[in-house]
């Protein structure tokens, strides 16, 4: 039995949930029980019901006490409890390994990570060597991608249509700042917002006020890699999402929505597949006015990271539940 603890929310965003919910579909198909442990977010749960498993409400401002509902190893052998919420608390890992069950981490700076069996670090680029774990995986070889990406990966050859994508929550409206700079400039751009945006309404003032055929707006996409493939640009935030369309062979611009995004950025320009302007409070897409070599990013971006991900992390997962 394999437990998933995310925590997802406008605030918090919403990429601990999808890089979750494809660890776990990954599990499922190699015959493993899973199901999730959530806070209370309609969207969230609604996407976790509608992939198939259930789900548990937990309350966030209780550090611990309702775990053992979750996880009971005397009728389940060798649980798995899988923190993917960041910073873990002391008291909550003590618990878990009160009741029996392994416990994992992702990108876990916690005081609790020290008592974590595997504390996977894919998305951290600094300070790597005071992190806490019995574990500890470095690397983008471990970032957790989508596998259907495999099906729209190509190579890019110029800047032709842009496309902006600031996550399921975008929680400080950076698609509208990013809307309005590239309003006045000559590219096509498509603009994709996801199931907890909250800024609509300032986003269409600004797209009605551009160009006709300058944007194109949509909500929610059945399929972000799908949506990729037909672009040569990506605006993203400092999550998944840009090694998703470095995989693809799509370029990025990266914009860090909070701090711990900011190594990331610098990560991934310094792999050669992306542009980093900046943290959201003073990005900067100055570098959209330059002559961008595309074909030698794109290129880039799909040698330096791989799909490969997900299936090491679960054959570590499966070592460790036996």
């Amino acid at each position: 039995m394999f437990v998933f603890c995310i925590e997802s929310s406008h605030a918090r965003g919403m990429g601990h949930l999808f890089r979750s919910l494809t660890l776990a579909t990954e599990l499922r198909s190699r015959g493993h029980s899973v199901r999730f442990a959530a806070n209370d977010h309609p969207n969230s749960l609604r996407i976790i019901r509608e992939r198939g498993f259930d789900v548990a409400l937990y309350d966030l401002a209780a550090v611990t006490g309702w775990e053992e509902g979750l996880v009971d190893p005397t009728t389940v052998p060798s649980p798995i409890w899988i923190n993917d919420r960041l910073d873990t608390r002391r008291p909550h890992s003590e618990t878990i390994k009160r009741l029996g069950a392994k416990l994992v981490t992702f990108d876990d700076r916690g005081d609790g990570a020290e008592l974590a069996d595997m504390n996977i670090c894919a998305l951290l680029f600094e300070k790597t060597e005071d992190l806490k774990g019995e574990d500890i995986r470095l690397g983008v070889e471990y970032m957790i991608l989508n596998p259907e990406i495999e099906r729209y990966r190509r190579v890019r050859q110029s800047l032709a249509s842009i496309l902006v994508t600031l996550g399921g929550a975008d929680t400080y409206g950076v698609t509208v700042r990013v809307a309005k700079w590239l309003s006045s400039k000559p590219f096509p751009v498509t603009i994709v917002t996801g199931p907890s945006f909250q800024h609509m309404a300032e986003l269409e003032e600004v797209v009605s006020t551009a160009e006709p055929d300058r944007f194109k707006l949509l909500n929610q996409v059945p399929s972000l890699a799908a949506e990729m493939y037909g672009h040569d640009l990506a605006i993203t935030g400092g999550g998944v999402t840009p090694f998703e369309a470095c995989a693809a062979g799509l370029p990025c611009v990266v914009i860090a929505n909070e701090p711990f995004e900011i190594p990331v950025g610098r990560a991934l320009e310094g792999l050669g597949a992306a542009f980093f302007a900046g943290h959201h409070s003073e990005f900067d897409l100055g570098i959209l006015e330059k002559a961008i070599p595309i074909r030698s990013m794109s290129e880039t971006a799909m040698t330096k990271v791989d799909l490969g991900g997900v299936g090491r992390i679960a054959a570590l997962l499966e070592r460790l539940a036996a």
